[in-house]
């Protein structure tokens, strides 16, 4: 399905945005008692889907197969103010043999070796793939707008 967008970004835009760009996205999923949760993850943009991975037994993970509906939006938090927002749906999955933690350790902490990468994939079997497939995307873009205010600091 492809999602539909709103913004003056195009398709192709938003995709290589959503490649290029390694800012965690924040998550948003309904919890029990019926208030946002908002949850800051990594995610690589793969086969038009954001994929995340988190703990078996995360609140996250347990918020999703309640309601697979969610919310994000991956952007700077610095001037110039630019970014994708949108609605779509949750699948989970095993992780398995899948390669995406080895892909977000990577993308996050660089190829250096680290204790807390160490950590993340000792626990690789015990971790869930997340797949977002978006259903609705909005693009926002204030970087022209912003030239003057953002002059010296470096563009994300």
């Amino acid at each position: 399905m492809t999602p539909t967008a709103k913004g003056p970004w195009s398709l192709e835009e938003i995709h290589r945005f959503l490649h290029d760009s390694a800012v965690p996205m924040r998550l948003a999923c309904t919890g029990n008692d019926g208030y946002p949760r908002v949850v800051s993850v990594w995610y690589v943009f793969a086969e038009q889907s954001m994929l995340c991975v988190s703990h078996q037994k995360s609140a996250l993970v347990k918020l999703l197969q309640r309601d697979p509906k969610v919310g994000f939006e991956i952007s700077p938090n610095a001037p110039p103010y630019h970014g994708v927002r949108g609605q779509g749906r949750a699948s989970l999955a095993p992780l398995g043999d899948s390669d995406v933690l080895d892909r977000l350790v990577a993308r996050y902490l660089g190829q250096q070796k680290s204790r807390v990468g160490n950590w993340l994939l000792s626990r690789k079997a015990e971790e869930v793939l997340i797949r977002i497939q978006p259903e609705r995307l909005f693009t926002w873009d204030y970087r022209e707008r912003m030239a003057d205010v953002t002059r010296g600091q470096a563009a994300q």
